[in-house]
């Protein structure tokens, strides 16, 4: 039986990336899915491409009326809303805080925690009539740990983190869940749109990432090789799924063990320095 079978999904964010992928794989588990984006070309391509199942609403996810028209649309085309995930973001600002143009600030805060907790105000009345629902709001790794990303995205990362747990809490009696996952690097388009590319061009540099990583990865994540949208989007499909139905206010960390500390080959490196020394 598929995982998803007969669930209706808005999924933010989705015309790339992580958010593409997530929609692709819904779909293929029998779910129907509202994509929601800027990239109208893309999104009707999308749609093109998973048939029956997928829709597309042009959304801008920093303005409440269009989040609001999102949940209405969802409602109307597949009569529910099972799961939401709030995954749009915005190009990480590499400003420092000594640096940093607080209106770079406020956007940051705008698209990442702003536009999700816009997706539960309007989506949560819809899942708490059904007495069931599932949000999943995408984190990261920079919300639970300083000195990875900038102060901005990190901050608004971490935002987003205590955020579900808040959520979770407050509708955990309606039945509805909320949880979020927290990427650790992954090979998306987003890394060279930092650059200055614009998305389609970024989307189809992101083999460059992959190459970037085999040289920065060895330094920092035990697992060998770099994380791609597919492992993220496994770990929505679990939440959204009958599977995780007593997990909720839960942060799901997807960084192939970075969090867990530093690799061993780099640790054994600092370990024959001191043995040097002492020597």
């Amino acid at each position: 039986m598929l995982q998803l079978d007969g669930k209706v999904a808005i999924i933010t964010g989705g015309t790339s990336g992580i958010g593409a992928k997530t929609a692709e794989l819904f779909v293929t588990e029998g779910a129907r899915v509202v994509i929601a984006g800027r990239r109208e070309e893309r999104g009707r391509a999308l749609v093109e491409e998973f048939g029956r199942a997928a829709r597309f609403m042009r959304t801008d996810v920093t303005e409440e009326e269009d989040i609001r028209r999102l949940a209405e649309y969802a409602v109307e085309e597949f009569g529910r809303i099972d799961c939401l995930v709030n995954n749009a973001g915005s190009i990480p600002t590499g400003a420092t805080v000594l640096k940093l143009d607080l209106e770079g600030f406020d956007e940051a805060i705008r698209v990442h925690v702003r536009s999700a907790l816009a997706g539960i105000k309007h989506v949560g009345p819809v899942m708490v009539r059904q007495n069931t629902g599932c949000i999943i709001n995408m984190g990261s790794i920079v919300g639970l740990q300083a000195g990875i990303g900038s102060i901005a995205y990190s901050t608004a990362k971490a935002a987003v983190l205590h955020m579900t747990k808040c959520a979770a809490i407050e509708l955990g009696e309606y039945g509805v869940r909320v949880n979020s996952i927290s990427p650790g690097p992954v090979v998306t388009g987003i890394f060279a749109k930092t650059t200055g590319q614009d998305s389609d061009a970024a989307d189809l540099a992101a083999s460059k990432v992959r190459d970037a990583f085999r040289e920065i990865l060895p330094q920092v994540q035990p697992l060998s090789r770099a994380g791609t949208a597919e492992d993220v989007a496994q770990a929505a499909l679990f939440f959204a799924s009958d599977e995780s139905s007593f997990v909720t206010g839960h942060d799901l960390v997807v960084d192939g063990g970075t969090m867990a500390g530093r690799p061993a080959a780099v640790m054994r490196s600092h370990r024959e320095v001191y043995a040097k020394v002492l020597s």
